[in-house]
């Protein structure tokens, strides 16, 4: 049972096989499309304290052809490979396998098939979340990519599109018989962002109707909701999402004890400032760093206001000059974010 901070960093800590192959760690960065890009994932891997990174969402279409040197999704470090899986989307099993090889060839820990987005542009080519309107298809998917590779196999879903908990478990069973290696599941119906709570009750029902791994994904704010979840679902680990935006610490103060310095918010948003620049030009470094900045100002008293100056920048370097001049003298935080920036 786990019922304190040091239960929870024990069991995070003990290995977990996912299809031929084993992490030492149950906790996972969640695929966030427009965040978890190699920068991000860079920035973390330097706190460390992680089972496994996710790349944001790749088009299935485009992987099989895609060039790492110049594209802005498909791209990672070499030394991030083997604990990092890649995300796809699509609407077809044919292109999701074609992706899938590449994927595998390239050396990933495995690939993971979105049926999570609920974003109306992607929801519209039949991908995402709109492939639970489809459950044939869906399980067809899986099917096709468990044919494909030898390397895990995830499947991110919800909990479907009506508020339906038997749905969410009957998908489970139907995409563990078709070959997924563990799930990574949301307890939202896919309407619904972010207006309702998730319901870790529905995590519960779909853990029990599986063997493989699953993952619990929504609401993880502090070490008192990861104990809360393991407890209540007996999920077999977790995926944070918008608190390791907020916090790129985060799974190394959950799982090895590290305590932020006085100086964290300075280092860490001047330290991600450096790692854009290093992957990319100036005004994609720029862009990504104003998607990172809403999450990251809502550890902030004042997060509404700190978050339109340290942006009011067209500049990596005007980014660095204000970074300094707000974060340098330790800003007033809040235990949890500000949740209106996480959007």
């Amino acid at each position: 049972m786990i019922t304190t901070e040091k239960d929870l960093a024990c069991y995070l800590n003990t290995c977990l096989p996912i299809g031929n192959k084993t992490i030492q760690n149950r906790m996972v960065l969640a695929p966030m499309a427009g965040l978890g890009h190699i920068a991000l994932r860079e920035l973390i891997s330097e706190f460390g304290g992680f089972g496994l990174l996710f790349t944001g969402m790749c088009s299935a279409r485009a992987v099989p052809h895609e060039n790492p040197a110049i594209s802005k999704v498909f791209t990672w470090r070499k030394a991030e490979l083997d604990s990092l899986v890649c995300q796809i989307f699509g609407s077809g099993p044919q292109s999701m396998a074609l992706a899938a090889r590449r994927i595998e060839a390239e050396g990933f820990f495995g690939v993971d098939l979105n049926f999570g987005c609920s974003v109306a542009a992607i929801c519209k080519k039949g991908c995402g979340a709109a492939l639970l309107k489809t459950p044939d298809l869906a399980t067809q998917i899986v099917a096709s990519v468990r044919q494909a590779v030898s390397c895990p196999v995830f499947v991110k879903f919800r909990t479907g599109w009506e508020n339906n908990p038997q749905f969410a478990v009957d998908m489970a069973k139907r995409f563990e018989d078709a070959g997924a290696d563990a799930l990574t599941f949301h307890p939202r119906v896919a309407p619904d962002r972010r207006n309702r709570p998730p319901r870790w009750e529905i995590i519960t029902r779909v853990t029990d109707a599986v063997s493989i791994p699953v993952f619990g994904n929504g609401n993880l704010f502090n070490t008192w909701d990861g104990i809360k979840m393991m407890d209540q679902t007996g999920c077999q680990g977790l995926s944070l999402g918008r608190m390791a935006v907020s916090r790129p610490w985060i799974f190394s103060q959950w799982t090895k004890g590290f305590v932020p310095g006085d100086d964290i918010f300075h280092f860490t948003a001047l330290r991600f400032s450096h790692l854009l620049s290093q992957h990319y030009d100036d005004p994609f470094a720029v862009k990504m760093f104003k998607k990172f900045a809403p999450y990251f100002c809502a550890n902030f008293k004042f997060s509404q206001a700190t978050l339109k100056k340290l942006i009011k920048a067209d500049t990596m370097a005007q980014i660095c000059i204000n970074i300094d001049r707000l974060l340098k003298t330790i800003p007033e935080t809040l235990t949890t974010p500000n949740l209106t920036l996480f959007v």
